[in-house]
């Protein structure tokens, strides 16, 4: 008989380290918010250790929301692979198809649970400077966006998640997801900007590719994405290791706005 191993949840796992939780304040965290959603849940710590390493991928609807009370994200942003319907032909004569649940997003565990070993050789995980450069139409200007992030790392995937108050455009909290393939690190980022800043809170996502330097402590390269008015744009963007720790006295020291 063959088994798959589970696909561990790092997206999760970053989003919580970034909030500087450990995993029991992250099960009280849900269990407050069930409770004042009106929804008492029993989140445990062996709860968010299931999840974290991939062998529950599908949260109730009750954790769910919980989850997304407490991260401020929502649940598909969390890394959890959401039931969709699919067609089952029915066998009982009367035609017509069934709709039954299956995972989505997940793929062959096995297939993408396989790594590259010479990625897998170097460690990312750690404090990073993001920094990126975007033209404003509307300001006709350049600037620069700077973020905290702690990277996790597991095989070749790398999750980055800002730290809380590091950001240098207020609070707009960024994320980005990554495979490295030798020196070449490829994935997509996603920013939440600030309610109360020049974008009223819109969310901005796209592609982002960069070049490991042979220290590997430095990543370079460019990201592609869309402006206000559906035009695709493009610029610059810096990963820079700032320290290699992810405890909670290193995170806390990172959750300021970069100068």
């Amino acid at each position: 008989m063959t088994t798959t191993a589970a696909v561990p949840n790092d997206l999760l796992r970053a989003v919580r380290i970034g909030l500087r939780m450990s995993q029991e304040d992250f099960a009280k965290a849900l269990r407050r918010a069930g409770e004042e959603l009106g929804e008492p849940n029993d989140a445990s710590k062996r709860l968010v250790q299931r999840w974290e390493s991939g062998t529950s991928r599908t949260p109730r609807g009750v954790y769910a929301r919980a989850l997304e009370r407490v991260t401020g994200r929502p649940i598909e942003a969390l890394g959890f692979s959401l039931p969709v319907p699919t067609p089952r032909v029915r066998t009982d004569g009367k035609g017509g198809h069934d709709m039954e649940p299956r995972a989505s997003g997940v793929g062959s565990a096995a297939g993408r649970g396989r790594l590259d070993a010479q990625a897998a050789e170097a460690t990312f995980s750690g404090v990073w400077l993001s920094r990126y450069e975007f033209f404003s139409s509307g300001r006709d200007d350049s600037f620069e966006g700077k973020h905290y992030v702690v990277v996790v790392q597991h095989g070749n995937r790398l999750t980055a998640q800002s730290l809380p108050g590091a950001s240098s455009n207020l609070d707009s909290p960024l994320a980005l997801d990554l495979t490295v393939d030798r020196n070449v690190v490829t994935g997509t980022w996603v920013e939440q900007t600030a309610a109360d800043g020049y974008y009223n809170g819109a969310r901005y996502h796209g592609a982002v590719q960069l070049l490991v330097d042979p220290t590997g402590r430095r990543m370079t390269g460019k990201w592609v994405g869309f402006g206000k008015d559906f035009d695709v744009n493009t610029g610059p963007w810096e990963l820079r290791l700032v320290d290699g720790s992810t405890s909670k006295a290193t995170l806390a020291r990172y959750s300021v706005p970069p100068e």
